[in-house]
Protein backbone atom coordinates (compact mmCIF):
# COMPACT_ATOMS: atom_id res chain seq x y z
CA UNK A 1 0.00 0.00 0.00
CA UNK A 2 1.26 3.36 -0.66
CA UNK A 3 0.76 6.11 1.61
CA UNK A 4 1.41 9.66 2.73
CA UNK A 5 4.31 9.61 4.59
CA UNK A 6 3.36 11.96 7.85
CA UNK A 7 6.28 13.44 9.92
CA UNK A 8 5.97 13.42 14.20
CA UNK A 9 4.71 16.38 15.35
CA UNK A 10 5.60 19.06 18.18
CA UNK A 11 3.92 18.61 21.75
CA UNK A 12 1.45 21.32 22.38
CA UNK A 13 1.80 24.10 24.60
CA UNK A 14 -0.81 23.03 27.17
CA UNK A 15 0.78 19.53 27.97
CA UNK A 16 3.03 18.72 30.83
CA UNK A 17 4.40 15.83 31.65
CA UNK A 18 4.43 16.60 35.15
CA UNK A 19 1.11 16.19 34.95
CA UNK A 20 1.16 12.56 34.39
CA UNK A 21 1.93 11.98 38.20
CA UNK A 22 -1.20 14.29 39.19
CA UNK A 23 -4.13 12.70 40.55
CA UNK A 24 -6.22 15.48 40.64
CA UNK A 25 -5.09 16.71 37.27
CA UNK A 26 -8.15 17.26 34.62
CA UNK A 27 -7.95 18.89 31.42
CA UNK A 28 -10.02 21.95 30.44
CA UNK A 29 -11.93 20.21 27.64
CA UNK A 30 -13.36 22.93 25.97
CA UNK A 31 -9.68 24.50 25.53
CA UNK A 32 -8.90 21.29 23.88
CA UNK A 33 -11.24 21.67 21.77
CA UNK A 34 -10.52 25.18 20.86
CA UNK A 35 -6.68 24.90 20.71
CA UNK A 36 -7.29 21.75 18.40
CA UNK A 37 -8.87 23.39 15.83
CA UNK A 38 -5.90 26.07 15.98
CA UNK A 39 -3.96 22.96 16.29
CA UNK A 40 -5.09 21.45 12.80
CA UNK A 41 -4.90 24.43 10.96
CA UNK A 42 -1.40 25.59 12.03
CA UNK A 43 0.32 21.92 10.85
CA UNK A 44 -2.79 20.86 7.93
CA UNK A 45 -3.67 17.58 9.70
CA UNK A 46 -6.14 15.89 7.77
CA UNK A 47 -9.33 14.44 9.12
CA UNK A 48 -8.64 10.82 10.19
CA UNK A 49 -11.57 9.85 7.65
CA UNK A 50 -8.81 10.64 4.97
CA UNK A 51 -6.52 8.23 6.15
CA UNK A 52 -5.56 5.64 3.50
CA UNK A 53 -4.04 3.71 5.86
CA UNK A 54 -5.83 3.10 8.96
CA UNK A 55 -3.62 2.97 12.79
CA UNK A 56 -6.23 2.24 15.42
CA UNK A 57 -4.33 2.84 18.72
CA UNK A 58 -5.77 0.89 21.73
CA UNK A 59 -5.50 2.10 25.06
CA UNK A 60 -5.62 -0.25 27.74
CA UNK A 61 -7.53 0.48 31.22
CA UNK A 62 -5.40 3.64 31.48
CA UNK A 63 -7.45 4.59 34.32
CA UNK A 64 -6.47 6.37 38.06
CA UNK A 65 -6.85 3.37 40.29
CA UNK A 66 -3.94 1.77 37.71
CA UNK A 67 -1.88 4.52 36.94
CA UNK A 68 -1.29 6.60 40.32
CA UNK A 69 0.11 5.63 43.81
CA UNK A 70 -2.97 6.93 44.73
CA UNK A 71 -5.01 4.28 42.90
CA UNK A 72 -6.56 1.16 44.81
CA UNK A 73 -4.71 -1.33 42.30
CA UNK A 74 -1.81 1.10 41.10
CA UNK A 75 0.86 -0.53 38.58
CA UNK A 76 4.32 0.32 39.49
CA UNK A 77 6.26 -2.16 38.07
CA UNK A 78 9.87 -3.33 39.38
CA UNK A 79 10.83 0.47 39.03
CA UNK A 80 8.28 2.47 40.91
CA UNK A 81 6.97 5.07 38.91
CA UNK A 82 5.51 2.29 36.15
CA UNK A 83 2.15 3.40 35.00
CA UNK A 84 3.40 6.95 35.64
CA UNK A 85 6.00 6.91 33.15
CA UNK A 86 3.95 5.25 31.22
CA UNK A 87 1.29 7.97 30.90
CA UNK A 88 3.38 10.51 29.98
CA UNK A 89 4.93 8.33 27.05
CA UNK A 90 1.35 7.19 26.00
CA UNK A 91 0.21 11.05 26.05
CA UNK A 92 3.72 11.91 24.29
CA UNK A 93 3.11 9.28 21.49
CA UNK A 94 -0.24 10.50 20.61
CA UNK A 95 0.90 14.11 20.14
CA UNK A 96 3.76 13.19 18.11
CA UNK A 97 1.66 10.61 16.41
CA UNK A 98 -1.54 12.59 15.80
CA UNK A 99 -1.56 12.76 12.14
CA UNK A 100 -1.03 8.81 11.69
CA UNK A 101 -3.22 7.55 14.32
CA UNK A 102 -6.98 7.31 12.58
CA UNK A 103 -8.82 5.96 16.07
CA UNK A 104 -7.92 6.11 19.45
CA UNK A 105 -9.89 3.30 21.44
CA UNK A 106 -9.62 3.45 25.62
CA UNK A 107 -10.86 0.70 27.09
CA UNK A 108 -12.65 0.92 31.05
CA UNK A 109 -12.56 -1.23 33.69
CA UNK A 110 -15.75 -1.27 35.48
CA UNK A 111 -16.86 -2.84 38.60
CA UNK A 112 -18.98 -2.70 41.33
CA UNK A 113 -19.17 -3.94 44.93
CA UNK A 114 -19.28 -7.33 45.01
CA UNK A 115 -17.65 -9.27 41.78
CA UNK A 116 -16.65 -12.61 41.83
CA UNK A 117 -12.50 -11.36 41.99
CA UNK A 118 -13.67 -9.17 45.36
CA UNK A 119 -12.98 -10.18 48.60
CA UNK A 120 -16.50 -8.61 49.61
CA UNK A 121 -17.90 -11.78 47.17
CA UNK A 122 -16.31 -14.29 49.72
CA UNK A 123 -16.17 -15.71 53.31
CA UNK A 124 -13.99 -18.21 54.88
CA UNK A 125 -15.36 -21.50 56.62
CA UNK A 126 -16.01 -19.20 59.97
CA UNK A 127 -17.92 -16.31 58.06
CA UNK A 128 -14.64 -13.86 58.49
CA UNK A 129 -14.67 -11.93 54.65
CA UNK A 130 -11.42 -12.95 52.95
CA UNK A 131 -8.54 -10.18 52.15
CA UNK A 132 -6.83 -9.30 48.31
CA UNK A 133 -3.89 -11.02 46.79
CA UNK A 134 -4.77 -14.33 47.32
CA UNK A 135 -6.00 -17.29 45.03
CA UNK A 136 -9.30 -18.88 45.33
CA UNK A 137 -9.32 -22.63 44.02
CA UNK A 138 -12.05 -25.14 43.34
CA UNK A 139 -10.81 -27.47 45.33
CA UNK A 140 -10.91 -24.46 49.05
CA UNK A 141 -14.69 -24.15 47.66
CA UNK A 142 -15.70 -28.27 47.26
CA UNK A 143 -13.85 -28.30 51.10
CA UNK A 144 -15.65 -25.50 52.18
CA UNK A 145 -12.87 -23.48 53.32
CA UNK A 146 -14.01 -20.57 51.04
CA UNK A 147 -17.90 -19.60 50.06
CA UNK A 148 -19.87 -17.16 48.42
CA UNK A 149 -21.04 -14.31 50.80
CA UNK A 150 -24.96 -15.36 51.24
CA UNK A 151 -25.59 -11.71 51.28
CA UNK A 152 -25.70 -11.62 47.71
CA UNK A 153 -27.66 -14.59 47.08
CA UNK A 154 -31.07 -12.81 46.79
CA UNK A 155 -30.14 -10.20 44.06
CA UNK A 156 -27.45 -12.23 42.47
CA UNK A 157 -29.82 -15.61 41.91
CA UNK A 158 -33.01 -15.55 43.55
CA UNK A 159 -32.00 -16.30 46.86
CA UNK A 160 -30.52 -20.02 45.47
CA UNK A 161 -27.39 -20.28 47.55
CA UNK A 162 -26.55 -23.64 46.17
CA UNK A 163 -26.73 -22.77 42.76
CA UNK A 164 -24.46 -19.76 43.62
CA UNK A 165 -22.27 -22.30 45.30
CA UNK A 166 -21.98 -24.71 42.39
CA UNK A 167 -21.28 -21.77 39.70
CA UNK A 168 -18.57 -20.56 41.13
CA UNK A 169 -17.00 -23.84 41.89
CA UNK A 170 -17.78 -24.36 38.17
CA UNK A 171 -15.85 -21.06 37.11
CA UNK A 172 -12.75 -21.95 39.57
CA UNK A 173 -13.21 -25.56 37.56
CA UNK A 174 -13.18 -23.60 33.97
CA UNK A 175 -10.28 -21.37 34.74
CA UNK A 176 -8.02 -23.89 36.11
CA UNK A 177 -8.65 -26.12 33.38
CA UNK A 178 -7.57 -23.45 30.88
CA UNK A 179 -4.19 -22.75 32.44
CA UNK A 180 -4.35 -19.05 31.69
CA UNK A 181 -5.20 -18.15 35.40
CA UNK A 182 -6.28 -18.76 38.65
CA UNK A 183 -9.16 -16.76 40.25
CA UNK A 184 -7.26 -14.26 42.03
CA UNK A 185 -8.64 -11.61 44.71
CA UNK A 186 -7.99 -7.79 44.16
CA UNK A 187 -8.81 -4.88 45.96
CA UNK A 188 -11.54 -3.18 45.05
CA UNK A 189 -10.72 -0.87 41.71
CA UNK A 190 -12.08 0.94 39.08
CA UNK A 191 -15.78 1.30 40.86
CA UNK A 192 -18.09 2.52 38.60
CA UNK A 193 -18.79 6.44 39.62
CA UNK A 194 -15.37 6.04 42.14
CA UNK A 195 -12.63 8.92 40.91
CA UNK A 196 -10.14 5.77 40.22
CA UNK A 197 -12.64 4.76 37.70
CA UNK A 198 -11.78 7.83 35.47
CA UNK A 199 -9.24 7.97 33.05
CA UNK A 200 -5.51 9.35 33.87
CA UNK A 201 -6.11 12.93 33.11
CA UNK A 202 -2.57 13.00 30.68
CA UNK A 203 -4.47 10.44 28.69
CA UNK A 204 -7.51 11.69 29.07
CA UNK A 205 -6.58 14.96 27.64
CA UNK A 206 -4.30 13.68 24.45
CA UNK A 207 -7.43 11.07 23.33
CA UNK A 208 -9.68 14.21 23.34
CA UNK A 209 -7.19 16.41 21.77
CA UNK A 210 -7.05 13.87 18.86
CA UNK A 211 -10.11 13.78 18.52
CA UNK A 212 -10.90 17.30 18.01
CA UNK A 213 -8.34 17.82 15.82
CA UNK A 214 -9.04 14.93 13.73
CA UNK A 215 -12.79 14.80 13.66
CA UNK A 216 -12.38 11.32 14.71
CA UNK A 217 -14.73 10.44 17.49
CA UNK A 218 -13.07 9.25 21.42
CA UNK A 219 -14.41 5.68 21.24
CA UNK A 220 -14.47 3.97 24.61
CA UNK A 221 -15.01 0.31 24.95
CA UNK A 222 -16.72 -0.55 28.70
CA UNK A 223 -15.74 -3.59 30.32
CA UNK A 224 -16.00 -5.82 33.71
CA UNK A 225 -19.57 -5.53 34.97
CA UNK A 226 -20.77 -9.14 35.08
CA UNK A 227 -20.05 -10.28 38.66
CA UNK A 228 -19.57 -13.89 38.20
CA UNK A 229 -16.67 -13.41 35.90
CA UNK A 230 -13.62 -11.90 35.45
CA UNK A 231 -12.89 -9.42 32.37
CA UNK A 232 -9.04 -9.08 31.89
CA UNK A 233 -9.49 -8.92 28.06
CA UNK A 234 -12.12 -6.27 26.68
CA UNK A 235 -12.11 -8.92 23.83
CA UNK A 236 -14.23 -11.60 25.79
CA UNK A 237 -14.83 -12.74 30.04
CA UNK A 238 -12.42 -15.41 30.88
CA UNK A 239 -15.42 -18.29 31.33
CA UNK A 240 -18.52 -17.84 28.71
CA UNK A 241 -21.06 -20.21 30.32
CA UNK A 242 -22.23 -21.27 33.53
CA UNK A 243 -22.29 -25.02 35.03
CA UNK A 244 -25.87 -25.89 34.23
CA UNK A 245 -25.07 -25.04 30.15
CA UNK A 246 -26.76 -21.72 30.30
CA UNK A 247 -24.86 -18.71 28.48
CA UNK A 248 -22.76 -16.27 30.98
CA UNK A 249 -21.48 -14.25 28.78
CA UNK A 250 -20.33 -13.21 25.53
CA UNK A 251 -17.25 -12.52 22.96
CA UNK A 252 -17.10 -8.95 21.89
CA UNK A 253 -17.18 -9.35 18.34
CA UNK A 254 -18.16 -6.46 17.35
CA UNK A 255 -14.44 -4.88 18.53
CA UNK A 256 -12.46 -7.67 17.29
CA UNK A 257 -13.93 -6.93 13.90
CA UNK A 258 -12.98 -3.27 14.22
CA UNK A 259 -9.54 -4.22 15.11
CA UNK A 260 -9.12 -6.85 12.75
CA UNK A 261 -10.17 -4.31 10.04
CA UNK A 262 -7.66 -1.35 11.02
CA UNK A 263 -4.08 -1.84 8.63
CA UNK A 264 -2.48 -1.55 11.89
CA UNK A 265 -3.01 -1.39 15.33
CA UNK A 266 -1.25 -0.12 18.29
CA UNK A 267 -1.62 -1.49 21.80
CA UNK A 268 -0.54 -0.15 25.27
CA UNK A 269 -2.09 0.53 28.68
CA UNK A 270 -2.24 -1.65 31.76
CA UNK A 271 -1.63 -4.00 33.28
CA UNK A 272 0.70 -5.90 30.76
CA UNK A 273 0.73 -9.08 33.15
CA UNK A 274 -3.25 -9.02 32.85
CA UNK A 275 -5.43 -6.97 30.96
CA UNK A 276 -3.34 -6.19 28.03
CA UNK A 277 -1.56 -9.69 27.87
CA UNK A 278 -5.03 -11.36 28.07
CA UNK A 279 -6.74 -8.92 25.51
CA UNK A 280 -3.43 -9.36 22.92
CA UNK A 281 -4.21 -13.34 23.71
CA UNK A 282 -7.35 -13.14 22.46
CA UNK A 283 -6.75 -10.87 19.50
CA UNK A 284 -4.16 -13.48 18.59
CA UNK A 285 -6.25 -16.20 18.71
CA UNK A 286 -9.08 -14.43 17.08
CA UNK A 287 -6.14 -13.43 14.11
CA UNK A 288 -5.30 -17.31 14.08
CA UNK A 289 -8.93 -18.17 12.92
CA UNK A 290 -8.28 -16.09 10.08
CA UNK A 291 -4.91 -15.55 8.82
CA UNK A 292 -2.11 -15.94 11.36
CA UNK A 293 -0.06 -13.61 9.01
CA UNK A 294 -2.52 -10.93 10.27
CA UNK A 295 -0.53 -10.79 13.14
CA UNK A 296 2.04 -8.44 11.35
CA UNK A 297 0.21 -5.52 12.09
CA UNK A 298 -0.05 -5.36 15.22
CA UNK A 299 2.46 -3.40 17.57
CA UNK A 300 3.06 -3.58 20.97
CA UNK A 301 4.23 -0.30 22.68
CA UNK A 302 6.92 -2.20 25.36
CA UNK A 303 7.58 1.30 26.87
CA UNK A 304 3.72 2.02 27.89
CA UNK A 305 2.79 -1.07 30.11
CA UNK A 306 3.91 -2.29 33.72
CA UNK A 307 3.46 -5.34 35.30
CA UNK A 308 1.61 -5.96 38.20
CA UNK A 309 4.19 -5.95 41.27
CA UNK A 310 3.29 -6.00 44.92
CA UNK A 311 5.56 -4.47 47.46
CA UNK A 312 6.76 -6.48 50.39
CA UNK A 313 7.59 -3.60 52.59
CA UNK A 314 11.13 -4.91 52.99
CA UNK A 315 12.97 -3.66 49.56
CA UNK A 316 11.55 -6.56 47.51
CA UNK A 317 7.75 -7.99 46.36
CA UNK A 318 5.31 -10.32 47.31
CA UNK A 319 3.81 -10.54 44.17
CA UNK A 320 5.38 -9.83 40.86
CA UNK A 321 4.11 -10.87 37.45
CA UNK A 322 6.95 -9.19 35.26
CA UNK A 323 7.97 -12.19 34.06
CA UNK A 324 4.89 -13.03 32.97
CA UNK A 325 4.56 -10.13 31.25
CA UNK A 326 8.22 -10.69 29.52
CA UNK A 327 7.18 -13.78 28.70
CA UNK A 328 4.01 -12.94 27.19
CA UNK A 329 5.37 -10.34 25.00
CA UNK A 330 8.17 -12.69 23.47
CA UNK A 331 5.35 -15.27 22.91
CA UNK A 332 3.55 -12.01 20.84
CA UNK A 333 6.65 -11.62 18.74
CA UNK A 334 7.34 -14.94 18.05
CA UNK A 335 3.82 -15.42 17.14
CA UNK A 336 4.48 -11.96 14.12
CA UNK A 337 3.33 -9.42 16.16
CA UNK A 338 5.89 -6.23 17.02
CA UNK A 339 7.55 -5.40 20.07
CA UNK A 340 8.47 -1.48 19.55
CA UNK A 341 8.76 1.70 21.69
CA UNK A 342 6.69 5.21 21.66
CA UNK A 343 10.05 6.90 21.29
CA UNK A 344 11.05 4.99 17.70
CA UNK A 345 9.10 7.10 14.25
CA UNK A 346 6.66 5.39 12.99
CA UNK A 347 8.62 5.07 9.74
CA UNK A 348 11.07 3.12 11.33
CA UNK A 349 8.32 0.50 12.10
CA UNK A 350 8.38 -2.94 10.41
CA UNK A 351 5.27 -2.39 7.27
CA UNK A 352 4.92 1.04 8.57
CA UNK A 353 7.56 3.17 6.01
Amino acid sequence: MTTRTVSPLPLPSHYQPADAGRWGYRPDEAMLATTAADWRAQHQVRPAASDERRVHLLLIDVQKDFCFPEGSLYVAGRSGTGAVDDSRRIAEFVYRNLAAITDVTTTMDTHFAFQIFSPSFWLDRDGAPLTAHRVITAEQIGKGDVRPNPAMAKWLCGGNLAWLTKQVRFYCEELERAGKYQLYLWPPHCLLGSDGHALAGVVHAARLFHAFARGAQSWVEVKGGNPLTENYSVLRPEVLARFDGAPLAQRNTGFVKTLLGADAVVIAGQAASHCVKSTIDDLLSEIVAVDPALARKVYLLTDCMSAVTVPDGRGGFAVDFTTAATDALQRFADAGMHLVRSTDPLVAWPGLA
